[in-house]
Parts: C-alpha cells; structure tokens; sequence
C-alpha cells in the first residue's frame, strides 16, 4: 500500500557549548530548535528512483527503501527547508530524518523511534564518513543534548524562561578547516580546549539552576576562548559585539566556526526581537528566535 503524498518533518539544531573542546573529550550542549523545520515529501514519478552517492537526501532515501526491502520504488522527493546549508545548524541531519520518515509514511510503514535513529545514522555515516552523531540526536529529540565523544549522549531538562536569537552571519562554516587550525596549535591550544570543557560544565549547572544570566556570561566567555583558538571569524565576532552592545545576557558563535552562525541569550522575548533586528541591521542575513 502507497499513500499519494508520504510528508515528514525534521527540526533543526544549534551548538550551545563545547564546541571544538567536544573533539578532544570534553562536553558538548547542542539545542534543538523546533521552529526551523524541513518539510519533505515524496510523491510517485514515472521512472524509478535513483542513488546520487555523497547526497545526504539520497542516502537517507536509499536507507529507508532498503529497510523496507523495496526495489525500483518510483517515487520521488521534494524539500521544503528553513534551514541554511553548512551554519551548524543541523541541516543534513534534519533533511536526512524527514526524507526517511515520509518514505516511510508514502509506504505506510511504521516507524519505530529506534529504527529512525539507526537509519538516520546509516545514511549520515555513507554522507559524511565519521559524523559524531550529535546532529541526528539532536535533530531527533525536543531536549537539549549532552555528549561526550566515545562516551554517549544525555538529555538534559532545560527551563530558563529566556530566549536564544540565532543569527546567520551568510558565510558557510569551515568546520574540518577549523579543527585543522586548533590541530595546527598543538599544545598550545590545550589551556583554551579545557576552560571551554570546564564552562560547559558550568553552563550545564547554570541551566540547571535557571539562571539565565550566569549562562550568558558563560557563554561571552566561551566566545573569547574559541577567538583565541582562531576559529572565529570577522563577522561572528562583530555580530557577537553587536549582540553584546545591545544588552544581550552573552553571546558566542556557534558550530565549526569560520563562518556559520552565532547565538545570544536574551532575558525576554521583546529584548530578543530588538537583539534579532540589530543583528540583521549589522548583517546577519536571516535570524530566529527560540525559547528556552
């Protein structure tokens, strides 16, 4: 049984915390942001479907119809994404879990939680070779997520009646060229690395606690620590500067860096939409906000 139209879902994700530090062992906090969605839909087409290798679209559709042990499906795919392409958001994750739910809802096929997990992993490993898995959890759970690398993942309850604006600075994130220029540092990066895994504990604490300022100061200090690292860019620190000018709690980049998006915490939902105007008024090309 087929339906006409098989839809699925994905939200988006954001990097809080830990950033870089989480490739050498120390914690990481990434967010997922319900409001920036990805729609995909998969409808019949007259010639059967095709496996495009390296496409994380493709990947995520050629795990599912093997699953399902399904040959020459003649089906084809339309996305429908609000979510920017290498900002560290989640992109290829979230496209990965919507295109496999909507094969599996063109199909009329249950889908198991466990089974999405695996799948979306599957078609993300194929894509990108060694992903950590963050991006798919994430994208996959309404809580933010702990993770330590080789270690797992936990999720945390988070309730700070404050809000995160998100801003694109329009330049793609370099992440493998920013892991190579901390590489590049050798030990000399190692006293940054550990104060990034020790504010990410305390970030993890002030959460907790509900204390939304303490976090934002966590986070500018974060930011300093991962411009000292050089994986900063021009236009993060100058939308971190704006952010930080116009009353924002604290305010840091966000993933890979090199470009990608930054973060800033506001302490009400009218300071975060005066935050999000600033921010585009300084460049950032698009903005969202999203409540914590």
């Amino acid at each position: 049984m087929t339906k006409k139209v098989g839809v699925g879902q994905a939200h988006s994700k954001i990097i809080l915390i830990g950033e870089h530090a989480v490739v050498y062992g120390y914690p990481a906090i990434s967010l997922p942001l319900l409001e920036v969605e990805v729609t995909c839909k998969v409808v019949p087409a007259d010639r059967p479907w095709r496996l495009y290798e390296e496409d994380t679209l493709s990947m995520a559709v050629y795990a599912s119809l093997e699953h399902l042990n399904i040959k020459d499906a003649c089906i084809r795919c339309e996305i429908d994404s609000a979510i920017p392409e290498k900002r560290g958001m989640g992109s290829s994750a979230a496209i990965s879990i919507a295109a496999i739910r909507a094969v599996f809802d063109y199909y009329e096929a249950d889908l198991p939680h466990d089974v999405l997990e695996i799948l979306v992993n599957r078609a993300e490993m194929i894509a990108h070779m060694n992903p950590s898995g963050l991006d798919a959890k994430t994208c996959l759970s309404d809580q933010p997520i702990r993770f330590i690398k080789n270690v797992g993942f936990t999720e945390l309850e988070m309730d700070l009646s404050a809000y995160l604006v998100i801003a694109d600075t329009g330049v793609y994130g370099h992440t493998r060229e920013a892991i190579q220029v901390v590489q590049n540092k050798g030990k000399d990066a190692l006293p940054f690395l550990h104060a990034l895994g020790e504010l990410t504990q305390k970030a993890e604490d002030a959460i907790s606690q509900k204390d939304a300022e303490g976090l934002g100061q966590i986070l500018s200090q974060a930011h300093l620590h991962l411009k000292e690292i050089g994986v900063s860019s021009p236009e993060s620190d100058s939308l971190v500067e704006t952010a930080l000018s116009h009353g924002a709690l604290g305010a840091k980049m966000s993933g890979g860096g090199l470009g990608g998006c930054i973060i800033a915490l506001a302490d009400n939902l009218i300071q975060a939409q005066d935050l999000a105007e600033r921010l585009e008024e300084k460049g950032a090309v698009q903005t969202w906000i999203e409540s914590l």
